[in-house]
């Protein structure tokens, strides 16, 4: 994988109530048949985050230094404490495009 693949780093999750400060571990992949990117991955144990999800949680927004918020989809705990995480489109950790 490249380093555009991957992402590996400080995030947040900006949550209904409040906002939750995470490291995440991600990859994307490009599906050409959809024309779109898909990625997925998982945040460190972080108990308030995974009490939320385990609540019936499903939607926050990803920050991530130097690139856009993006919508994400948080999914049940893993047996490691973290939270699944996944969208499509643009991957979170790719930089901010700007208009000119």
């Amino acid at each position: 994988m490249t380093d555009e693949e991957e992402y590996r780093g400080p995030a947040t999750l900006r949550l209904d109530h409040g906002e939750v400060a995470v490291e995440v571990r991600m990859s994307a992949h490009f599906e050409p048949i959809e024309g779109r990117f898909r990625w997925a991955g998982r945040t460190n144990p972080v108990e308030d985050l995974r009490e939320r999800v385990s609540g019936g949680l499903r939607k926050a927004v990803i920050v991530i230094p130097g690139a856009a918020e993006t919508a994400v989809r948080l999914s049940e705990p893993d047996p490691w404490g973290g939270v699944r995480i996944s969208g499509t489109g643009t991957p979170p950790w790719f930089p901010a495009v700007v208009a000119s």
